[in-house]
């Protein structure tokens, strides 16, 4: 497994972080985000204490919380419980503390809001805008990732209906389509694009994003006509989608003389955006 540790910033304080590439997950060590929290001068003994009052609520988090090799304050590398995002933040809502309660408050929000698009999802539509938008992508290039979205869910709907069950298999079909048409797997797409936890798709070009449309509502297509029965069908099917977009890349780089899945991400683009907005 190839390993990556990073310091994360938290609060204006440092939280000693680990990048796991396979799960693509970050784990976070949880004395420190106890430390950050609390302010207490033992936070060692207080995770200690919450470990014992979460069990005894029957909670399995802290069951489930993993250890892993962490450099200490003297240097030397030891053994430190570590929690991924979703334990973090379950934890987090057992600490009684003034610094966790905006973290509270925000969940409590977001279950809110999901509650509320499970009875109206257009409602996700708009915040997924207003989201994009402060994070400063463009109109165009939103619409176009919103037209994306409902192009994935025609196809994972047709997915369902041949019976591809959801998680590792949607991401083996996922995979074919993405080398058919880009050359790479999504693991390795996003590596060129030096992603990590980021999401593939915001960070596409607008040309990226159409051809993945492409390859995605060509799969979905095929398989309506061919009625794929077995995995292994659903891959020659997912391939073939692929390919469709994948003779239209070659046909733009041909044209153009450039390649069109680029190490370009989103961060890339924002910086681009700052230098010609000075010129």
């Amino acid at each position: 497994m190839t390993k990556e540790t990073a310091i994360k910033l938290f609060n204006e304080s440092q939280i000693r972080a680990h990048w796991d590439d396979e799960a693509e997950k970050w784990y976070f060590s949880i004395i420190d985000v106890v430390g950050v929290l609390t302010e207490s001068n033992n936070p060692k003994k207080y995770w200690s204490v919450l470990k014992t009052r979460l069990k005894k609520e029957g909670s399995e988090v802290a069951t489930n919380c993993s250890q892993l090799k962490m450099q200490a304050t003297d240097g030397k590398m030891r053994m430190t419980d570590v929690a991924d995002t979703e334990q973090l933040l379950r934890l987090i809502q057992s600490i009684p503390s003034s610094k966790a309660e905006p973290f509270k408050l925000w969940l409590a929000k977001v279950g809110y809001e999901r509650i509320e698009e499970t009875e109206d999802p257009e409602l996700a539509f708009h915040r997924a805008m207003e989201t994009y938008l402060k994070k400063g992508y463009s109109k165009e290039w939103i619409n176009q990732r919103l037209k994306s979205i409902e192009v994935r869910k025609e196809l994972t709907d047709e997915w369902d209906a041949r019976g591809v069950k959801k998680g590792l298999e949607y991401a083996i079909l996922t995979d074919e389509i993405t080398k058919a048409w880009a050359g790479h797997t999504t693991k390795e797409y996003k590596k060129l694009k030096n992603l990590k936890k980021e999401n593939l798709r915001d960070n596409m070009t607008n040309l990226e994003l159409v051809l993945n449309m492409l390859a995605e509502a060509s799969t979905t297509e095929i398989s309506k006509k061919k009625k794929p029965k077995t995995l292994s069908q659903n891959k020659k099917v997912a391939q073939e989608g692929g390919n469709v977009a994948g003779v239209a890349r070659k046909e733009i780089e041909s044209k153009t003389g450039e390649d069109v899945v680029t190490p370009q991400n989103f961060l890339d683009y924002k910086r681009q955006k700052k230098i010609k907005g000075k010129e």
